[in-house]
């Protein structure tokens, strides 16, 4: 396989960079901590390397180098369409370089052969109750496949520290093969009939999710393919991808470590963030029975603001401008769907909030992010996210599907480069009183039912 080639040749002198790294500037300084990181998150602390992707705070998300109108402009596409086909990105993810139309294909060919997804998976959704959250099925599915590992079964009959990341690979094109089949059967389960549809062999990667969820709709197929490239990787700190990078780390296969990722992107504070982004502008519609003027959505975004809620889809940790992955999208349906009721209303947000954010003065980055738009253009194409009583939406499957590209290529790459096990110190509440008592000469003391405690170093 050329990719298999292509990665191979690279590790030797990769192998020698990091070597070099730790033997001769191990101790070199790259940053200090203090307590309000510690005790808010670690937020900002850098302590993770990832070659896949880096945030530019005044460019946006790049993947390898390239940033998003970039990717859109140099990836392979096929003859007729205006969005790069999957196959590429990945290339890209892997190896490092833009590859030809060629190298591309193969990818997108070996997803082929390797698409079919167990019998047994559907069996295991099957088994669940339809208001099952969508991305417990996801999660489920993906850990069910897990007696499916290449690398478990050779790491078990003996295999080289060197060669971790040969099966690893294996287990990343097969789960990034049937990913898009799996998530398209739960949208069925959940929303339609709950068929098995069969990809077709003369779509990509991309577009086959669509027709696998019933849409054969050429448009469609070109949004599938951006939104998927856009959501695929966001540096190694987001909560899906330390997960999945935290529990690879312990040589747990691709299923287990991408089933746990999964479990952190279903969160509200990370990709669940697109559902409630679609809801409160759904929320703004109702009350107002259409598209509202600019002053009723003023007074609406302030009034979530003074009910201690935060607007979804803007604001973002790392970026100072607008979203480019957001851009994209609304470029997208300003082609598309200009006069479609929910993209004029998201583009008036945009109008509003980031002006609103700035006068409230607490949000860094009033602009839009990913979230802010994604729902709109699905729920365009008739894309359902949730139901009446359904404690979980599709829209993060979505996200689930692309990001598996990225937590998945960063898997091959630390399995390639022998990365250890992840296992940071921690410290008790009282060693950072101490420490604080040590620096600056303030006692802090300790309340009577807390007399025991000593601390740690």
């Amino acid at each position: 396989m050329n990719l298999k080639t292509q990665i191979a040749e690279q590790l030797p002198a990769w192998r020698a960079r990091l070597k070099r790294l730790i033997t001769e500037y191990g101790q070199v300084k790259v940053a200090d901590i203090n307590i309000a990181q510690i005790l808010g998150g670690i937020r900002d602390v850098k302590a993770l390397v990832t070659d896949i992707s880096c945030v530019d705070p005044n460019r946006g998300i790049r993947l390898r180098g390239y940033t998003i109108p970039e990717l859109i402009d140099l990836l392979p596409k096929r003859p007729g369409d205006q969005m790069p086909f999957l196959g590429g990105l990945y290339y890209l993810l892997l190896v490092g370089r833009i590859p030809t139309y060629e190298e591309g294909m193969e990818i997108e060919e070996e997803w082929k052969k390797r698409q079919e997804v167990p019998g047994y998976v559907y069996d295991v959704v099957q088994a669940m109750p339809k208001n099952t959250s969508a991305m417990t099925l996801f999660s489920l599915a993906i850990l069910a496949m897990q007696r499916e590992s290449h690398f478990t079964k050779e790491y078990d009959r003996g295999l080289k520290k060197e060669d971790y990341w040969i099966p690893t690979l294996e287990d990343s094109l097969d789960l990034t093969a049937k990913a898009p089949a799996i998530a398209a059967f739960i949208y069925n389960y959940k929303f339609r009939n709950g068929q098995i549809v069969k990809p077709r062999a003369d779509l990509d990667w991309a577009a086959n999710f669509g027709t696998m969820i019933g849409i054969e709709n050429e448009q469609y197929y070109e949004l599938a393919r951006l939104y998927f490239i856009i959501h695929s990787d966001h540096e190694s700190g987001n909560v899906s991808a330390h997960t999945t990078y935290l529990v690879s780390s312990t040589l747990s296969d691709v299923y287990y470590a991408v089933s746990a990722g999964l479990n952190g992107l279903a969160g509200p504070l990370h990709g669940r963030a697109n559902q409630e982004a679609m809801e409160w502008l759904l929320d703004v519609y109702q009350k107002y029975q259409g598209v509202p003027s600019k002053e009723q959505l003023t007074e609406y975004a302030w009034d979530t603001l003074g009910a201690g809620k935060v607007i979804p889809g803007y604001g973002h940790a790392i970026l100072r401008i607008t979203d480019p992955r957001f851009t994209a999208q609304l470029e997208f349906g300003e082609r598309v769907m200009p006069d479609y009721d929910l993209f004029r209303l998201a583009k008036l947000v945009y109008e509003v909030v980031p002006e609103v954010l700035r006068q409230q003065g607490k949000a860094k980055d009033p602009w839009p992010n990913v979230d802010a738009i994604s729902g709109v253009l699905q729920r365009y194409y008739g894309v359902m996210d949730s139901k009446d009583n359904d404690p979980g939406g599709f829209y993060t499957v979505l996200f689930g599907v692309s990001r598996i590209l990225g937590v998945t290529a960063n898997t091959v790459w630390a399995r390639a480069l022998g990365a250890p096990i992840e296992r940071p110190k921690s410290v008790t509440t009282r060693t950072l009183e101490n420490i604080v008592t040590e620096q600056t000469g303030v006692e802090i003391p300790l309340h009577e039912s807390y007399a025991h405690e000593r601390g740690c170093r």
